[in-house]
């Protein structure tokens, strides 16, 4: 079916919920005028419905495959990549002095979602990429910034991460790549990566491959752990690219969605490597990259979870079954009402806390505060965990309004599932995230959470006066928050904030989107209030057992053994 990009709910969005306004107020985005804002979200809109969005079917049917070592991808991708990389969508946020555009990461942030509800698989692509010019920009020299970040900007090259190794997933420490000095500035590096997204390709000049492995004097753990510019070319003098380095494909995976994306076996036999950052400061460097990737995560499963709704409101919309009054189509019955407004508010708040967390990084960027800084780490983990829960919760919601059709792969509904489960998994599983959230995130003695907190019950006071019942809901559940917070801030025990941080997780968020919800219910039209209404009286209450869970403690959970779980 046609995908239509939400335009509208991100112009109002960013003009009256998440404080887009400031952004543009600052020198650095001064450039961010409401001219240029409407004229990258029409253009972006435009591609991803029209050239974008016909190849994600494409992709699922027609995977990307290896042929006698080069990977192929799936018909129209190239001309899909083209159309990304010429429109100038992939330097939109990297700074002008190395080429890239300047503009705010909200606005990339709206971007890579239309674009991900399109085609997902395709915009793991471009995604890598930006996720590596900021790692470069932060991190490297400056020749290596001189020669690939112009080439990574125009789409010419395109850029990967390589973390994970068989035995190294979430412990990136385990690794046992290794890295041995040439004795020219270049390294030799050895070893073996797994699950490198886009590693390969039939369509950019060249890969840029950044890899984690241990120099010989690297210490155990991560503290041992640097970075390197590894690319599947090895650029000549003119810069442009030359040799065949050591390093190949040795299988894509076999995945259970996004086929239109690669997913390689790396192997690297002493490929030339040029260090990125300083020696055993790979992980610091990676974070830069990682960071800018889980905000792109957060964003795809919004991405999906659009996608799944138009696609599933099409179908309820068409199909007649049973007695149903006024169109007798399924829409009218309560039960398939109820699943559709569902999917609707979630995605809806799911997309409100992704512009959060980006115009959080932008104001960071743009005015050094380090209260700014503070609320974009606070959100990341947030946006990151709730969001690709939302777009799994809400693709799953989408197969069973289409019922049995659902689960014929022909409707298109079981190819968002499959495509999206992934996201809560990479760039740090969503417990993981939960476990960052309650334990590092709270260092500061929950004074990032607690000033989210007072913005939520100031809003909730301001709204009180014209819609008194949904203000006092978000009032008394960001106060039920609040005692939670300081409930896991005077616990000394890690495993005891650990064990309810994923339920305190899901609190956070779902309060967080009633809060959005409300705003947009003053700020918007009758549509927006009824959706308010839907959130606050019925999915906010969640947020109850959620906090209950949450301060439990760990002695109980840990109580039970692997025997009985086994009985």
């Amino acid at each position: 079916m046609p995908y239509r990009a939400p335009v509208s709910d991100f112009r109002f969005l960013m003009d009256h919920i998440v404080g887009f306004d400031e952004v543009a107020a600052t020198d650095r985005f001064a450039d961010a005028t409401p001219d240029m804002t409407k004229a990258i979200l029409t253009e972006a809109a435009k591609m991803s419905e029209e050239i974008l969005a016909p190849l994600n079917r494409v992709g699922d049917l027609h995977p990307a495959h290896l042929d006698n070592g080069i990977v192929r991808t799936s018909p129209g991708f190239a001309d899909g990549y083209n159309a990304i990389a010429e429109g100038g969508w992939i330097g939109m946020s990297a700074s002008q002095e190395v080429g890239g555009l300047g503009l705010p990461m909200t606005l990339t942030t709206t971007v890579n979602e239309m674009i991900a509800s399109a085609c997902l698989s395709l915009q793991l692509s471009p995604l890598m990429t930006q996720g590596q010019i900021e790692a470069l920009e932060h991190h490297a020299s400056d020749a290596i910034k001189d020669l690939y970040i112009p080439k990574l900007i125009s789409g010419e090259w395109n850029g990967t991460m390589n973390l994970t190794e068989p035995q190294a997933g979430s412990d990136v420490g385990a690794l046992r790549t290794k890295a041995e000095p040439n004795g020219d500035g270049s390294y030799a590096i050895t070893g073996q990566k797994i699950y490198i997204s886009w590693a390969d390709n039939d369509f950019t000049q060249n890969v840029c491959h950044l890899v984690l492995a241990r120099l010989p004097d690297g210490v155990k753990g991560t503290k041992g752990i640097s970075l390197f510019m590894v690319p599947k070319l090895i650029p000549d003098a003119d810069g442009n690219p030359g040799e065949k380095n050591d390093l190949r494909v040795v299988s894509l995976e076999h995945k259970m969605g996004l086929h239109g994306s690669p997913t390689a076996v790396m192997e690297y036999s002493g490929a030339k490597g040029w260090l990125v950052g300083e020696e055993h400061g790979g992980m610091a460097a990676m974070f830069t990259m990682m960071n800018n990737a889980r905000l792109g995560v957060a964003v795809q499963g919004v991405g999906v979870a659009e996608g799944a709704l138009q696609h599933a409101l099409a179908y309820a919309n068409d199909r007649k079954q049973g007695k149903a009054p006024g169109t007798g189509t399924i829409i009218e019955h309560a039960d398939v009402r109820r699943m559709l407004t569902t999917m609707k508010a979630d995605t809806y708040a799911a997309r409100a806390i992704t512009l959060m967390n980006a115009v959080a990084i932008d104001m960071a960027l743009a005015t050094g505060d380090d209260s700014w800084q503070a609320r974009a780490a606070f959100l990341t983990p947030i946006g990151k965990a709730f969001c690709t829960d939302v777009g799994c919760e809400v693709s799953a919601t989408g197969i069973q309004v289409h019922g049995g059709m659902g689960f014929i792969e022909e409707t298109g509904a079981a190819q968002y599932a499959r495509d999206v489960r992934v996201a809560t998994i990479y760039e740090g599983t969503n417990g993981i995230q939960a476990m960052d959230l309650v334990a590092r995130k709270l260092m500061d003695g929950g004074e990032a959470a607690f000033a989210i907190l007072e913005e939520i019950e100031q809003g909730a006071e301001a709204a009180k006066t014209t819609h008194p019942e949904l203000a006092e809901a978000v009032w008394q559940s960001a106060e039920s928050l609040r005692e939670t917070t300081e409930w896991l801030v005077a616990q000394d025990d890690l495993n005891d904030r650990f064990a309810g941080a994923v339920p305190y997780l899901r609190a956070f968020a779902r309060v967080l989107g009633a809060h959005v919800h409300l705003a947009s219910a003053i700020m918007g039209d009758a549509a927006r209030a009824r959706l308010a209404t839907f959130y606050i009286k019925r999915m906010l209450p969640e947020h109850v057992g959620l906090l209950v869970h949450a301060r439990e403690g760990a002695s109980d959970l840990m109580a039970i053994t692997a025997d009985d779980l086994a009985a």
